[in-house]
């Protein structure tokens, strides 16, 4: 067989049934034999980038890699920021570029191109994938394949990449040399510490668990849900953790960061210990004055040995998989009984004082945070939402009442605007659940053409738009630092009118201004399984509170304190 051949009996063997691509000459191969499996199911979009979106979302959902296609030169580049985004946020993933044939590669060669299209992606993405290869003789694709797949599932999680030159797809592979290795997952194993870890949380007073999305990455939602339900610890969750507990659950304060719910953070000025579960405590989530954890016990649990010590320096380093240690600390908890009421009561106190709808007021047009918690109210079935980056983002964090299966899913440590519509496409043929895409006026023109692939495949999406007719968030910050000149956010910038794009793509499409038609709106947008746009007209003016003041400690929040220091957005 070919090299080809054997790429689509691997991607079949291995269960794989979602391949993107946007189709390119050196790629024509690959797509060939791939499509001969009646299995597989090959979807063209529209730019690379959204393949890389897509499969970053089936990623997130499956915890298991799909493949996205992309020729060489341009076809290869423009994968690079969701590589990113999938590296970023540990979500297995298999990008495969074709590439000119091998008597066309430089090499080292003092020129800068020798084929057409000729593009070293390999340079490029070695810092943001956990294996990046080409193939260089036919049999090699064997080997790399297998190893591709295992460095993508294993450890902490990540995106792969194999280079694929077009006569190296042509060449031929006995079958006999055919021999499968089986991925080795190896997980850290080293909780001598656990009993440690029991003494500190027993003799707490105001312990608080700190859930990242290493509860998500290493398959340990319902392992997480079981210890929150036995020891009652309350918690609060970083942006791609705000999903794993309902929001009706007593145990949940809140979501942690620059823009995060003001009694979540305030939770952690008062907590006496703090165990930290697969979060990499980032500046977006502590702000850049980090005395608010002195004099506090801290525990920290995490699969990558250079997190443990990053930032905070704990009491307790555990640097093993989130789900090995779960189940350790369940099996030794069961005897347990933690008395917390005292520091429920004072939680409870803070969740009342400060919800996330009266953080913004009287609004111009439609209070987006009113509007998302409408909006998770009634949904009628497990949701994910797909959110892009930006104000809108913060708002919907802040704000989506999570029910029992819901996910939140958006580009964190990458931040790549245009994430939401390419993921909500990958959701949504991945996923029997509802899949909403929340994405602002800006985020929306980066992606716009996959309108067309919702279309074409007929995909139940509920496309929201949150229009403020600025880059919202970069507004804020020049409003905060630049004395109001909003060069290129305001000024310079411009949205069209989404309704009527809807119109040219066949999809039903609405635009409401107001609070009173919230509501009727919501209704509109789910009353049938066909694709729908709900254009959401929000005050350009309208900042994301509360937000840490940068160079204060995380419970001092705008608009009350003012930043002391400049900051990233």
């Amino acid at each position: 067989m070919t090299v080809a051949e054997y790429l689509a009996y691997f991607i079949e063997k291995k269960g794989i049934k979602n391949v993107f691509q946007l189709s390119g000459g050196m790629i024509t191969q690959l797509i060939d034999k791939i499509g001969e499996r009646q299995s597989i199911n090959i979807h063209s979009l529209l730019h690379e980038q959204s393949c890389a979106f897509a499969i970053s979302a089936i990623g997130r959902i499956s915890k298991k890699p799909s493949v996205a296609l992309a020729t060489s030169g341009p076809g290869a580049t423009n994968l690079i920021t969701g590589i990113g985004d999938c590296y970023f946020d540990s979500v297995p993933a298999i990008f495969i570029t074709g590439q000119v044939n091998t008597f066309e590669i430089k090499s080292d060669n003092a020129i800068r191109q020798l084929g057409f299209q000729e593009t070293d992606i390999l340079s490029m993405v070695k810092p943001i994938t956990k294996l990046a290869v080409q193939i260089k003789n036919p049999q090699d694709i064997i080997k790399q394949l297998d190893l591709a797949y295992s460095a993508s599932i294993s450890r902490r999680q990540g995106p792969v990449l194999i280079d694929i030159p077009m006569d190296i797809q042509r060449g031929q592979i006995k079958w006999d040399d055919v021999v499968t290795l089986k991925p080795e997952i190896k997980i850290e194993h080293q909780i001598e510490n656990i009993d440690s870890v029991i003494n500190v949380l027993t003799n707490s007073k105001k312990p608080i668990i700190w859930a990242g999305n290493g509860i998500h990455s290493s398959n340990s939602e319902d392992l997480f849900k079981e210890f929150v339900k036995k020891t009652n610890i309350p918690s609060v969750f970083t942006l791609h953790g705000i999903d794993i507990l309902n929001f009706s659950d007593p145990n949940r304060i809140g979501f942690i960061g620059s823009y995060g719910n003001r009694a979540a953070n305030k939770a952690i000025k008062k907590a006496d210990c703090i165990i930290f579960l697969g979060s990499r405590i980032d500046i977006r989530q502590t702000g850049s004055n980090m005395s608010i954890f002195e004099n506090k016990k801290i525990i920290r649990v995490d699969c990558g040995q250079g997190e443990l010590t990053n930032r905070i320096d704990p009491h307790i380093k555990i640097h093993s998989d989130v789900k090995v240690f779960l189940k350790e600390l369940l099996f030794k908890v069961k005897s347990i009984d933690f008395k917390l009421n005292d520091w429920h009561e004072e939680l409870g106190s803070l969740k009342s004082e400060y919800l996330a709808e009266n953080e913004i007021g009287n609004t111009e047009f439609v209070n987006p945070v009113s509007f998302f918690k409408l909006l998770s109210k009634e949904t009628l079935k497990p949701t994910i939402y797909n959110v892009d980056v930006g104000s809108h983002q913060m708002w919907a964090a802040q704000s989506l009442e999570f029910k029992n299966k819901d996910r939140f899913l958006t580009s964190g440590g990458m931040g790549s605007m245009g994430f939401a519509l390419p993921a909500a496409i990958g959701s949504s043929i991945e996923s029997k659940k509802g899949v909403v895409a929340i994405i602002g006026d800006g985020s929306f023109q980066i992606n716009i053409q996959e309108l067309q692939t919702i279309f074409r495949l007929n995909l139940d999406i509920k496309i929201i738009i949150i229009n403020n007719n600025s880059l919202g968030m970069i507004r804020q910050f020049q409003e905060t630092y630049f004395e109001s000149r909003y060069i290129g956010t305001k000024w310079g910038y411009s949205a069209p009118d989404f309704c009527n794009i809807a119109v040219a793509y066949k999809i039903d499409s609405k635009k409401i201004f107001h609070d009173t038609e919230v509501y009727d709106a919501i209704k509109w947008l789910f009353k049938d399984e066909k694709p729908r746009l709900l254009e959401v007209m929000v005050s350009s003016n309208l900042n994301v509170y509360p937000k840490i003041a940068f160079g204060r400690t995380m419970d001092e929040m705008e608009p009350k304190f003012r930043s002391n220091q400049m900051e990233s957005t």
